[in-house]
């Protein structure tokens, strides 16, 4: 039986092979993070990753795309009392993002840009380290 307290999300680190990552910020909130989102029941975590890239920033990506990184947990940003387990993916791509539904604000930055945001804890955690070694295996 799933974890009241744990929220099971696909998000992706989305980089543009330039030393940038995309970070969304949801409306109403301060955090940046990844895009992506809840998994919904029966989706798998790479179907539910491209559902939530399209309505939220407008990416149409193909699941053969994304490279799984890996699972990984941390605090809810916005829930408090809540955890995330995330199914990270890795993307590179370099789209604009169009920013939709809850999404107020989507921003490609490099690493020390980012490290100077509010960030969600599975962000800054995990999403950030593994962003710097992608970027210094290239």
């Amino acid at each position: 039986m799933p974890d009241r307290h744990t929220i099971r999300i696909a998000a992706a680190l989305i980089d543009d092979g330039n030393g940038r990552t995309l970070l969304v910020r949801k409306s109403g909130t301060k955090w940046f993070m990844q895009a992506g989102g809840k998994i919904e029941a029966g989706e798998s975590p790479a179907l539910a990753l491209c559902r939530e890239l399209n309505e939220e920033i407008g990416f149409s990506i193909d699941p053969a795309m994304v490279r799984h990184l890996g699972r990984f947990t941390a605090l809810a940003a916005n829930e408090e009392g809540r955890s995330v387990e995330a199914e990270l993916f890795h993307l590179r791509i370099a789209l604009d993002p169009a920013p939709s539904l809850e999404i107020e604000e989507a921003v490609w930055v490099d690493r020390m840009t980012a490290d100077a945001m509010p960030l969600a804890p599975l962000t800054r955690d995990h999403v950030l380290p593994l962003f710097s070694a992608l970027a210094a295996s290239r």
